[in-house]
């Protein structure tokens, strides 16, 4: 047993007796013994030093934070009312969005217009040669004019996939762009891949910015990008704010926090918890003067809390003060 934990122990314990006034107590303390994995003290009152509580399986929330940027604005446009004017803090997603818009114009027209005038046209000149009257060389032409819309239309395409692609990496889909709601920011936050299953499209996350540190606002999870980067393994989630005021402005920054429930699970508090040679221990209480150190498996960090998988039982009372002398004690130091 390591002599320099015994001697910690009864100065900390030493201390924590209190004494009445005008009366002197002497104290006659023995060393625990310690027999594998048990620690065994002679005393109640060395013993009562450990504080102890029982641990018990409850439905675990947890919580972690993010990065978080306002990447766009939404606003009603004062030339146009029924089109939307986005603000993007990026000069490039702002050159693809208009990009897009164009060539979605320009699909629209060929499609609803030239494609069926043109197609109409080589209706009316195969009928007209069927007759009489028109040539062969007219058919040609009108056939020549259908097909030149629909390279046009396939070129159109081509292009809107290109700046569609490059918006989606920036983590906006053409849909949400074009429903997207006045009066409306989105933010960009980046969670790591291993974190993908803890949130969904529809929840809400709390978010904090910058410029207003003593407010709180509420967001919606819009949308989880579809790709992980290969080097920071981080991932896009695309959160829309209701913003009427127009406080909040693109190129903001901020925090965002997701609140995660994790399920049911037994967990321990943090200093409960020893670590020895990569070896994760508790100090489970027998009895009212036998403590036994368990192995157990753990898990991830919630809050103040460590999940534990194995190695202690509910209701079993976990030691929560004291837990380094025990370490010393149990471990020789």
């Amino acid at each position: 047993m390591g002599k320099i934990a015994w001697f910690i122990l009864f100065g900390v314990v030493l201390i924590s007796c209190k004494k009445d006034a005008g009366e002197e107590h002497h104290l006659n303390f023995k060393k625990p013994k310690v027999e594998g994995t048990l620690i065994t003290f002679a005393d109640d009152t060395t013993a009562s030093f450990f504080m102890t509580q029982p641990i018990e399986s409850a439905d675990l929330q947890a919580e972690f934070s993010v990065p978080a940027r306002v990447v766009a604005t939404v606003m009603v446009s004062s030339e146009n009312p029924g089109q939307n004017l986005i603000l993007f803090d990026n000069p490039d997603l702002t050159s693809n969005y208009t990009r897009l818009l164009q060539h979605l114009a320009n699909i629209q027209q060929i499609q609803d217009v030239l494609i069926k005038q043109r197609t109409i046209e080589l209706e009316r000149m195969i009928d007209l040669q069927k007759h009489g009257a028109a040539s062969g060389r007219d058919v040609l032409e009108a056939q020549t004019a259908l097909a030149l819309e629909r390279t046009n239309l396939i070129n159109e395409k081509t292009s809107l996939l290109e700046h569609e692609t490059m918006l989606k990496l920036g983590g906006f889909s053409t849909g949400a762009l074009r429903k997207a709601r006045p009066n409306t920011i989105w933010v960009i936050s980046e969670i790591a891949d291993n974190q993908i299953s803890k949130v969904k499209s529809g929840e809400q996350c709390k978010i904090t910015f910058a410029s207003f540190p003593n407010e709180i606002f509420t967001g919606r999870i819009e949308d989880i990008g579809d790709v992980v980067d290969n080097v920071t393994r981080l991932l896009k989630l695309r959160i829309s704010i209701v913003n009427p005021d127009h406080r909040l402005k693109a190129g903001m920054f901020g925090t965002t926090r997701f609140g995660l429930k994790e399920g049911k699970f037994l967990t321990v508090p943090i200093e409960s918890l020893v670590t020895v040679q990569g070896q994760n221990y508790v100090f489970v209480k027998k009895s009212l003067l036998e403590f036994e150190r368990r192995t157990v498996s753990i898990g991830q960090q919630a809050n103040n809390h460590i999940i534990i998988f194995d190695g202690i039982k509910e209701h079993e009372q976990v030691v929560i003060k004291g837990t380094m002398q025990l370490k010393g004690l149990s471990f020789g130091y």
